[in-house]
């Protein structure tokens, strides 16, 4: 098995847990889990455990929001044409079908633009402004891109096109010289926030834009309204949860932080995707062999037809919009247009809806082919070739593999290496282009930053960046970004880490336990699945290989045998002769119930085991 270290959290204060238990009336175990994504107070507590719409924040804190609801309020009274652009990944396409199902309602001169990827690449294109300019545009609104965009804006300016960028990606020096630029990581944006998705951007631009028109703010207390804005304030908060389904989705494929107001909108936008999500969506869903099941239904168990339809109903999780929502999505921009992407979340009959559906479920089957094959043959090279042994990264380049999944294929080799990756392939313009992955401990943009001058383009974030450059500068490009890794990241590092949230017993994992942990959901970056470590186990005796390479078993602690918990542990099946041998271990693992047959049961997804010599 391939080692990892398990770090074992402590970066609180055993005081202050005390202090929480006492006040919600928990145990240790639950105030840890709190303090650790930053909930230290009873208030703290009750918002994090309750959210409500009225936790997020006045979109008019946004640096540029002023200008910019002006700029959108002035093109439709003077019945000019707006184009919303967005990027080509599911961030992008569900900003620009957010905006523009919004717009489209109150203007019909409205249009909208996803670059392709091999012929315009990513951000804002040359074409993009051509086309814009052609067809009498006079407002284009860019989501998910354009922070960097400065010589484009220029240019659409020269043609008498206004430009709003809503970005949340990292700026440069400057930035664009637009009518509104709406990006929270400016450093003099006051917007407390800094972590919405390009979607969030364009759901603040709608709520401010919603706010003006009916005179009422989602941040007002109710109580100091009167009863007709009371009212209208109610309105204000059903016609914004329409599009908290695509707010969710985006915020599960884009990776972002799910605590603040990204877990408030997660939070809402994952009930509507439970109750009555677009027709999209709910098309979508269908390849991913689920029917979604109403919230408020209260069944658990499969359908008496499952083994006629091979659908399974659950309740959706940001897990599944990651898993089988967000590829799909993503899979039309990769591999053929994602203009079918916007078209599909923007429809409401079903027919189309299926059909749309279909084509993209087909391509992402061929993405997986591809990316499958690409990924293959960069680990023979990362294996057999001199040049990888002993390096701190790992960038790799090949003609042929396609634009739409070296993305993938960077994040395939990082999670088998542990080693900040970028996988580059032949580009437009003829440069070479990729997309970086990096490690816990590594920041790749900032790394590209200092190799600036051997690019051309770049932009990203800490984890994930795409960048691209002249042939001719990629030997001193590999050799300074190594030098760089290795300046930021010991040999000792690369061993893949576990960050492990508590030790636990067998003992504590109670049904209050598990009852309020079910309540830290959604789960997502900085309020990951809790990880327990439990020590001193052994398996009762009927381990087995289930799949290609898994094992089932069920664990019992060596000194109490009264209880035993069901464990699956995915792609460990190397360790199945030592659990038939009777050897004791300690287990890595998360908490999470299994639907069987009708029934619901505890079970441990085990993500490592380290047997005991």
């Amino acid at each position: 098995m391939k080692e990892k270290r398990w770090i074992i959290r402590e970066d609180y204060d055993l005081e202050n847990v005390e202090k929480l238990a006492a006040s919600l009336g928990v145990d240790r175990i639950i105030a840890t889990l709190l303090i650790e994504r930053g909930v230290t107070t009873f208030e703290e507590a009750r918002r994090f455990f309750r959210p409500g719409l009225d936790q997020i924040h006045d979109p008019f804190l946004m640096k540029g929001m002023r200008q910019a609801i002006e700029r959108i309020n002035e093109a439709i009274e003077r019945r000019q044409r707006i184009m919303v652009y967005g990027d080509y990944d599911v961030d992008g396409t569900s900003a620009v079908a957010l905006v523009y199902s919004y717009l489209k309602e109150l203007d019909h001169n409205i249009d909208f633009y996803i670059p392709d990827r091999e012929r315009e690449g990513y951000g804002i294109s040359y074409q993009g402004i051509d086309y814009a300019h052609e067809t009498g545009v006079s407002l284009m609104i860019a989501l998910d891109c354009g922070i960097k965009a400065n010589e484009q804006v220029a240019y659409a300016k020269e043609r008498g096109i206004d430009f709003i960028i809503g970005d949340h990606h990292l700026p440069g020096d400057e930035v664009p010289d637009a009518v509104a630029v709406l990006d929270p990581k400016q450093t003099d944006c006051p917007y407390p926030y800094k972590e919405l998705s390009g979607c969030g951007i364009g759901f603040k631009i709608v709520e401010a834009h919603l706010e003006q028109r009916l005179g009422v703010r989602l941040c007002d207390m109710p109580e100091q309204l009167d009863a007709q804005r009371r009212q209208r304030q109610e309105e204000l908060k059903l016609r914004l949860l329409k599009y908290l389904d695509l707010v969710a989705v985006s915020i599960a494929s884009d990776i972002v932080p799910i605590m603040g107001e990204n877990r408030v909108l997660a939070f809402f936008g994952l009930r509507v995707l439970n109750t009555k999500p677009r027709a999209g969506i709910e098309a979508i869903l269908k390849y991913g062999h689920v029917d979604r099941r109403k919230a408020d239904s209260g069944e658990q168990s499969e359908p008496a037809d499952k083994s006629k339809t091979g659908y399974f109903e659950k309740e959706l999780t940001i897990s599944d919009l990651v898993f089988l929502v967000g590829p799909r999505i993503n899979a039309a921009g990769r591999i053929r247009s994602a203009f079918d992407s916007v078209r599909l979340m923007l429809t409401d009959d079903p027919n189309i809806a299926r059909r749309l559906a279909e084509d993209i479920n087909q391509y992402n089957l061929e993405r997986k082919e591809l990316d499958t094959d690409a990924t293959e043959e960069a680990k023979r090279r990362i294996d057999n070739d001199p040049f990888y042994a002993g390096r701190q990264s790992l960038v790799l380049f090949d003609e042929g593999w396609h634009r739409g999944v070296v993305g993938i294929v960077a994040s395939r080799i990082v999670e088998a290496y542990n080693k900040p990756t970028i996988v580059f392939t032949r580009g437009s313009d003829n440069l070479i282009t990729g997309s970086a992955r990096s490690v816990k401990e590594f920041d790749v943009h900032e790394a590209l930053e200092r190799c600036a001058d051997l690019l051309e383009h770049f932009g990203g974030h800490k984890s994930a960046a795409g960048v691209s450059l002249r042939q001719e500068n990629m030997r001193a490009f590999v050799d300074r970004f190594e030098r760089l890794v290795r300046e930021s990241i010991g040999p000792e590092e690369v061993v893949p880490e576990i960050e492990v949230d508590a030790e636990i017993g067998f003992s504590q994992i109670t049904s209050k336990f598990l009852r309020i942990l079910k309540q830290f959901a959604p789960f997502g970056p900085e309020n990951n699945v809790p990880v327990f470590v439990t020590r001193e186990l052994v398996d009762t005796g009927n381990c087995r290989i289930v799949g290609t390479n898994h094992i089932k078993f069920n664990a019992i602690p060596i000194m109490e045998r009264s209880s035993s918990y069901p464990c699956i542990a995915f792609q460990q099946g190397e360790a199945l002769a030592d659990m038939r041998a009777g050897n004791h271990f300690d287990l890595c693992y998360q908490l999470e119930e299994n639907y069987w047959r009708g029934r619901t049961e505890i079970q441990l997804n085990v993500k490592d085991i380290k047997f005991v010599e």
